[in-house]
């Protein structure tokens, strides 16, 4: 018979767990029915209509961007063949390595009124002012649209990509017989098939407009994550401020739910013919030429300009960037990146085989709970996490002075365990998914020969599937130290005193137009970046091989 919960030691052990990583997105939907007297009737009435309209414009524009640059040229390298088509392959991705704010600082000080771009311009035509001429200005809602688009495309790019190679030809070659050009075959076969794959990179790349906080802050643009963070620090109203995020939180369960309503009973099913082999279109001349530029110009512009400027400007400031202060942010960034990656390997493995142990509606439920975290943004969660955690410090320190006359401080909230808490919430669905992708592969009959030699669950865990999880263990702890390396707005909020990041310190230069001493740092989070996006283009390539062969 069905039940909903079986109730041993790993069901409550993942029931706490889960709770625990659920707790400050639940702490910030709380809030929506807490009185904070007249400063909410106040952003009400003043910026939050500016904060929804800005948020809207930005996600209409990044969405329609990501997926005209993602969706096209997914296309172009799976079903056509044109001079460095195999390797935009891989480049495509690339750009997926620098986060959106670096890349705001660099094109603000290429393309400012005295940097190079706009110099050369008056040095050959004789501009004296900038009222001689009309330049667009980078620092605006089109400049952050666009710099968002460079950097988010990657996700729609890498699902509908997956999806077209996994689309069944036969489908594509009846449209061939039936005389489709590759055009029409795209608009009626293939782009329907993909419309899971799209909505998902769709949804995964607004999530991280959302949650953008660097760019938008340093481009004026006010959307809800400033807006949180103006509340918090500006104005010292941290109810207003969990107010704030709990209106975005339901603005994003909003979009989706309305992409799940769009789908409804639709369903998309594929052939088992889907891996054999295509012939793919040959582009020659013009064609071949377009489609070569329109490869390249997203991978030069999201990720080899970008990277040739941080490195121009690294070696002009070498002295000044690679001082003691850079190690030093640099050792914080991997310190609290490793202890994350390792505790979120630990935690994931715990879930996802608790589930393979109790595969019960109760057990699911709390695991998805855990893992909802990615869809929330980090200044949300940062708000979810301090407010409770300060209470929670302020009422030992209170006991304390009056039981033993001892003052403990701020034991959680002002030390790096709530940065890693607010880490481990935000990005352990990020390890979830690779450590429980890999523990689907692991048949259940190795688990009964287990228990047949003598051994329990835990032991079952640690010597049989730990060791053959080696590979998926690894990219879950590359993927979250990774994210952790360039997270930005939890980390403003939940940093302790005195204590900065790369990402921080890049943060903090930009915002004193000290571009050139950020170089450094920005360019040591583009290298760490790359590797997941090096390790994912690798692990495709070697899926699609195998799945060839068989």
């Amino acid at each position: 018979m069905f039940r909903v919960f079986r109730f041993n030691a790993w069901t409550a052990f993942v029931t706490v767990i889960a709770l625990l990583i659920a707790s400050p997105v639940l702490f910030v939907l709380s809030s929506i029915f807490t009185n904070s007297s007249q400063i909410w009737g106040h952003l009400a009435a003043t910026v939050l209509p500016g904060y929804l309209k800005n948020s809207f414009i930005l996600m209409l524009g990044v969405g329609f961007g990501v997926f005209i640059v993602g969706v096209g040229t997914a296309w172009l390298v799976t079903m056509c063949r044109f001079p460095g088509s195999r390797w935009f392959e891989f480049l495509l991705l690339l750009p997926l390595a620098a986060p959106a704010y670096i890349l705001a600082y660099v094109y603000t000080e290429w393309l400012e009124f005295y940097g190079p771009v706009q110099s050369s311009l008056r040095a050959i035509f004789g501009w004296t002012a900038v009222g001689d001429y009309w330049f667009p200005s980078i620092r605006s809602m089109v400049g952050a649209i666009a710099l968002l688009i460079l950097t988010l495309y990657p996700y729609v790019y890498l699902l509908v990509r997956v999806s077209f190679l996994e689309q069944a030809t036969c489908m594509l070659e009846a449209s061939r017989c039936l005389g489709c050009n590759p055009w029409r075959s795209f608009l009626t076969i293939a782009l329907p098939l993909a419309r899971p794959a799209i909505m998902a990179g769709l949804a995964l790349a607004l999530m991280e407009t959302l949650n953008d906080f660097g760019t938008v802050q340093y481009f004026g643009v006010n959307t809800f994550t400033t807006g949180i963070y103006r509340t918090w620090f500006g104005m010292g109203e941290r109810v207003a401020a969990a107010q704030l995020a709990a209106v975005l939180m339901l603005f994003i369960l909003g979009l989706i739910l309305l992409e799940l309503w769009s789908r409804r009973q639709a369903k998309y099913y594929q052939s088992n013919s889907r891996f054999k082999q295509l012939n793919p279109f040959k582009l020659q001349g013009i064609r071949a030429g377009l489609a070569f530029l329109t490869c390249f110009i997203p991978v030069f512009l999201g990720l080899l300009l970008p990277g040739i400027l941080l490195f121009k400007m690294t070696l002009e400031n070498l002295e000044t960037v690679f001082d003691r202060r850079f190690f030093e942010f640099a050792g914080n960034s991997l310190l609290v990146a490793t202890l994350t990656g390792c505790l979120a390997i630990v935690i994931a493995l715990i879930m996802a085989y608790g589930v393979r142990l109790q595969p019960s509606l109760g057990m699911r439920f709390s695991v998805q709970i855990a893992a909802m975290g990615y869809a929330i943004p980090g200044s949300v969660i940062a708000v979810g996490i301090l407010i409770p955690l300060g209470r929670f410090d302020n009422a030992i320190d209170s006991f304390m002075r009056a039981t033993f006359g001892i003052s403990t401080g701020l034991l959680f909230s002002g030390t790096i365990t709530a940065l890693i808490f607010a880490y481990l919430v935000r990005f352990l669905a990020v390890s979830f998914g690779a450590v429980n992708s890999s523990l689907s592969k692991i048949k259940p009959s190795l688990d009964d020969a287990a228990r047949s030699l003598g051994h329990n669950p835990s032991s079952t865990l640690i010597k049989v599937h730990a060791p053959i999880m080696g590979s998926g263990l690894l990219t879950a702890g590359m993927l979250t130290f990774v994210d952790v390396m360039k997270e930005l707005p939890a980390t403003l909020v939940v940093r302790p005193f005195n204590f900065d990041t790369l990402a921080v310190r890049v943060y903090n230069l930009a915002a004193d137009e000290r571009l050139a001493e950020a170089a450094g740092p920005a360019l040591a989070l583009v290298a760490v970046g790359m590797i997941p996006v090096l390790f994912m283009s690798l692990k495709i390539a070697q899926s699609r091989q195998n799945s060839v062969d068989l």
